[in-house]
């Protein structure tokens, strides 16, 4: 399934490059049928992945903690209501059903699958304030019992409110390169986290430009989902880069 999702990706990025360079209608053409073809396979392998996830929205149920339980259940729920519009498609461009609006369901198709990445960010950035505040907390305790300076930069306390001499935007400067770098210790700390924001970063501007919401162009579009793809494959050949739950 992630081959096919990154050939037709690839193709699409393909086609803006050659229509970009100039290329023959008739190779274009080619590609966009061959990305078509693609398409339409990808969604007969889909046919039963609403089943799926409706199997792992009732696990997410269960989690303990009660946001990932929320951002995870929803997320999966939209993702079965996308991959149900899905085979709707499906079944109207194979002529099972030929009065089927495609439009209306592509519309609405990628309407879920825009809430549904818009709950895996915010599960994402959840997880990155919670092991945010743990690193910093540990940093403190560090500290505390060294007597040291800031390590590495990445220590973000006592760093002066308003009433500290010398405060303002120099303060505030300091305080934002200190949160970026210790974003980038947590990321660099968590691989599977990493790639999944950076997933469904890329994951995302698809159904903004399908939507109309935001107009990358199909240069972008085929970009985004290529690497997205790549990653996903990426965590089937490597199990232990798949974020859990």
């Amino acid at each position: 399934m992630g081959k096919l999702r990154a050939a037709q990706y690839a193709c699409s990025l393909l086609g803006h490059a050659l229509q970009r360079h100039g290329a023959s209608p008739e190779l274009q053409k080619q590609i966009r049928q061959l990305e078509g073809h693609l398409s339409l396979g990808r969604k007969l392998l889909r046919l039963g992945n609403s089943a799926d996830a409706l199997e792992s929205a009732k696990r997410a149920v269960h989690l303990s903690d009660v946001v990932l339980r929320f951002c995870i259940t929803v997320s999966h729920l939209n993702r079965a209501l996308y991959f149900a519009c899905d085979n709707v498609l499906w079944a109207g461009k194979s002529g099972l059903a030929p009065r089927v609006d495609q439009e209306k369901w592509a519309q609405r198709s990628f309407r879920y699958y825009l809430f549904s990445l818009i709950m895996n960010l915010s599960r994402d950035a959840y997880e990155i304030r919670l092991l945010m505040e743990q690193e910093s907390s540990a940093c403190s305790r560090r500290l505390k019992g060294s007597g040291g300076g800031i390590p590495g930069g990445i220590e973000t306390g006592g760093l002066g409110g308003p009433g500290t001499p010398g405060g303002g935007l120099p303060q505030l400067a300091l305080k934002l390169r200190l949160q970026v770098l210790l974003l980038a210790r947590v990321l660099r700390g968590h691989p599977p986290l990493l790639l999944d924001v950076v997933r469904n970063a890329c994951d995302l501007f698809i159904p903004l430009d399908k939507l109309g919401l935001w107009r990358c162009g199909p240069g972008i579009v085929g970009l985004c989902g290529l690497v997205s793809s790549i990653l996903s494959i990426l965590t089937l050949i490597c199990p232990w880069l798949r974020l859990k739950p």
